[in-house]
């Protein structure tokens, strides 16, 4: 049973290269299984036991750790290019007509095809919000005075 030892390890270090390609905390959940599997095996437990322990261990851990570590370890996720766009305010270089399916906008320096949310067209020079983005085209409306 000394091989399973070594298969234990294996297997911790195998989840570990993992987690540390990924870094999304996607396998360290297994590492620790491998672990705790290793000690079983370690202390004498046979095949079944340490096979039972790793997926209850690592089920566990799963469950009651991940949701903890996902809010403080990536917690501080950047919104990308796109994301950042929801809520600016852009300016109609091109009449906006959903049924004509016109309409360009300026937001921070770079030119989009829009679209209103309302259905409703908006000329150029209006200032506008940009309220969600639909493939390449931002969905706009018109901004209050």
């Amino acid at each position: 049973m000394e091989y399973m030892l070594w298969i234990w390890l294996g297997a911790f270090i195998l989840f570990v290269a993992f987690e540390l390609i990924s870094l999304g905390l996607t396998s360290i959940w297994f590492a620790i299984g491998s672990l705790a599997g290793g000690l079983v095996c370690f202390l004498g437990g046979n095949l079944f036991l340490q096979i039972g322990v790793f997926f209850a261990v690592t089920i566990g851990v799963l469950v009651l750790i991940r949701p903890y570590a996902v809010k403080y370890i990536n917690n501080k996720a950047e919104k990308t290019n796109v994301e950042a766009i929801v809520g600016k305010t852009a300016k109609v270089t091109e009449r906006i007509d959903n049924i004509a399916a016109t309409g360009r906008v300026l937001v921070d320096g770079m030119e989009w095809s829009a679209r209103t949310a309302k259905d409703q067209p908006i000329e150029e020079e209006n200032l506008v919000t940009v309220k969600s983005v639909k493939g390449v085209k931002l969905i706009v409306e018109k901004k209050k005075s």
